[in-house]
């Protein structure tokens, strides 16, 4: 008798997922692509296993923040050298590399583990419309920016 025990390969397949980011809320949004980075929609989520799909957002250019966040966010690293701390505003930031808004807000929602830049590279962002090659993977979108039904 030979019975598969346990999650199968079929159950860990990794489904890709369009995102349009136009007019979406930041933290909202990167919460829910958080969520489908880690695999916590599916029903063989765990923990320790990355089971998580690929994530590709459009239009990052179009991304809204709410109250004052757009005049008061700012964006901040350390290049290791003595008085090498960067501060780079919001509207700065916008103009010059949109993708990483958004990178920066998913990986503040992920957990700080092992499994934190694997999660991350499985994100791609796009500023515009735009996604090159990966409009073939694509099988599942978000149009009002929920997450897919969870599969009992």
């Amino acid at each position: 008798m030979s019975q598969a025990i346990g999650n199968t390969a079929l159950a860990y397949a990794r489904v890709w997922h369009h995102v349009d980011a136009s007019d979406r809320v930041l933290g909202k949004l990167a919460e829910r692509i958080a969520i489908v980075l880690m695999g916590k929609h599916k029903p063989i989520f765990d923990p320790g296993a990355d089971c998580g799909d690929y994530v590709v957002v459009t239009n990052a250019r179009n991304i809204k923040v709410t109250g004052k966040k757009a005049q008061q966010l700012v964006y901040r690293h350390h290049t290791m050298f003595p008085g090498g701390l960067k501060e780079i505003k919001y509207k700065d930031m916008m103009r010059r590399k949109p993708d990483e808004i958004i990178r920066q807000a998913v990986s503040g929602m992920l957990p700080k583990n092992k499994l934190r830049e694997r999660r991350l590279e499985r994100l791609r962002i796009f500023a515009d419309e735009d996604m090159g090659v990966f409009q073939h993977n694509i099988l599942k979108r978000w149009e009002d920016g929920t997450l897919p039904a969870r599969s009992q």
